[in-house]
């Protein structure tokens, strides 16, 4: 499945089909917070953090896909990611965009 941030495809007629989203909620663990406390001191990238950020972004855009295969699109367009805090340790990703059928 095409998916792209762009707000149409060259050179494709299609029709639209309708929004679809993927997102996830991750908590943070006691390791990791342990870690990110030592880095806040000496600086640098935070690894745990980046890893489970990248794993939820996966996991969002594979349940946006499976709602736009759902539905039978055949890409997805305008493709964006939010994010936002749920309750404190916990963040959620959401993925969203539109879904079209090629003509």
């Amino acid at each position: 499945m095409l998916i792209t941030t762009t707000p149409d495809i060259p050179g494709k007629d299609y029709e639209i089909i309708g929004i679809v989203k993927g997102c996830t909620v991750q908590s943070r663990n006691i390791g990791h917070d342990i870690g990110a406390s030592l880095k806040t001191i000496i600086g640098g990238e935070i690894q745990g953090y980046t890893e489970m950020i990248e794993k939820a972004r996966e996991i969002a855009q594979d349940r946006m896909i499976n709602e736009a295969r759902n539905i039978g699109a055949d890409a997805v367009v305008n493709v964006r990611f939010a994010t936002s805090s749920v309750m404190q340790g916990a963040s959620e990703i959401l993925m969203y965009g539109t879904a079209v059928k090629f003509k």
